[in-house]
């Protein structure tokens, strides 16, 4: 029996609906969408830089529109997020507090991420520093960070930081809050007080086959290979997992054009006769973090959509190609470029140092249009009145060459 037959750009499609980013939202965000955003993606990954928006407001601003970033902070504290090693530093659904448990309880197996050596030699400083927590609330490292002249005890520790982040890998405390984006952690016990490890701790194959079912269902079509690197695992035995999932009838293979085959999720199959008749359109315009599940695996961001990408923040100013923090740029299905942009607040101005163009794609007034309105959404929502434009592309933007201002949010 043959195959489904599926142009690129159908996969593409199927993808960024799995994504929630084929369309523009159809109605205002709510609060509850946070939750189920962060569900539709498995992970939301953090990052601290703040050039523009920090990563995971804008991953869901490119999905929700305009909304409070307060929301995805109120998440964290309402206990319906949670924060983990997952892809990277993710924020995650705290009902999946049992995928990743097994990973807090082996934090030596977690590399760079927790340093054994370190929590036995200051053994006696953590444990004090736990106590304080159990007796006095939750606390931030820069309540650490000015020690008091004169002062003795804990209030001296330079090495705070440190001790926090291993209890944190350990499984001691969770981050129940963020203050300027500052996590703020408790103890573990208070903030799941009815979890139980000895009945309700999932083993590592088991957790890491959800783990595995998650990231099928969130990339919606997928090669085989892209699924480990979604949650950071290692490359499972996928043939027989496969096999099973598609008895199970949770996945289809399906060919596509230059990639063969893949497997699509049995979620979308709602919209396979759509792509299949070419009749599933894109029609979202959108910036997009460096972080974003579409792009955050490189490899997988070249193969599906032909679109090589790095960071350059952490390499040395001469030696950058595009920019410090450079922004992919979606339209209608496509990964048509990227700029590098810095908001300057004080101003009220998002300045586009540059903005590059995909080979191969040229300057319509379609695409000019989708990506004024991309830009302009995009600074209103930071507060920006105004978006000032450096080297952009030869037949965009040549009508307002200088920039514009982004009217009223």
């Amino acid at each position: 029996m043959s195959l489904p037959q599926l142009s690129l750009s159908a996969a593409r499609h199927l993808h960024l609906a799995a994504q929630g980013l084929l369309k523009k939202p159809r109605r205002r965000a709510q609060p509850a969408d946070i939750l189920s955003t962060v569900q539709r993606m498995s992970l939301l990954q953090i990052d601290t830089i703040n050039i523009v928006a920090r990563s995971p407001y804008l991953v869901l601003f490119s999905r929700l529109g305009s909304y409070p970033p307060q929301w995805l902070d109120e998440a964290l504290s309402k206990g319906e997020l949670m924060e983990y090693w997952a892809h990277e530093a993710c924020f995650l659904p705290r009902s999946d507090f049992a995928l990743v448990r097994h990973r807090m309880l082996a934090p030596e197996k977690m590399g760079w991420k927790y340093r054994q050596a370190w929590m036995e030699e200051h053994e006696a400083e953590i444990e004090q520093l736990i106590s304080h927590i159990q007796e006095n609330g939750p606390v931030r490292s820069a309540d650490f960070e000015h020690p008091r002249k004169g002062a003795g005890g804990w209030w001296e520790w330079k090495p705070h930081k440190r001790h926090l982040e291993g209890l944190f890998t350990s499984g001691k405390v969770m981050v129940i809050e963020r203050r300027n984006f500052q996590r703020v952690y408790d103890l573990t016990h208070r903030v799941m007080p009815h979890w139980d490890d000895e009945r309700d701790l999932l083993t590592q194959e088991a957790a890491e086959a959800i783990m595995l079912e998650n990231s099928a269902r969130s990339l919606g079509i997928f090669r085989p290979q892209w699924l480990a690197d979604y949650y950071r695992l290692r490359q499972p035995a996928l043939k027989p997992l496969l096999e099973i999932w598609q008895r199970e009838q949770r996945v289809i293979p399906v060919m596509v054009e230059t990639l063969g085959e893949m497997w699509l999720h049995a979620d979308l199959l709602p919209l396979l006769p759509e792509a299949l008749e070419g009749k599933l359109r894109a029609t979202h315009s959108a910036v997009l973090s460096p972080f974003d599940p579409v792009v955050w695996d490189r490899k997988r961001a070249e193969q599906l959509f032909d679109f090589s990408y790095r960071l350059e923040c952490y390499t040395p100013a001469p030696k950058r190609q595009y920019g410090y923090f450079v922004l992919p740029l979606l339209h209608k299905g496509q990964l048509v470029g990227r700029m590098d942009a810095k908001m300057h607040r004080k101003t009220g101005t998002l300045e586009v140092i540059a903005l590059y163009l995909e080979e191969g794609v040229r300057g319509t007034a379609s695409l000019e249009k989708g990506l004024t309105s991309a830009i302009s959404e995009f600074a209103r929502w930071q507060g920006a009145r105004d978006v000032t434009l450096g080297q952009v592309p030869d037949g965009l933007f040549t009508s307002c060459r200088s920039g514009w201002e982004t009217g009223t949010p």
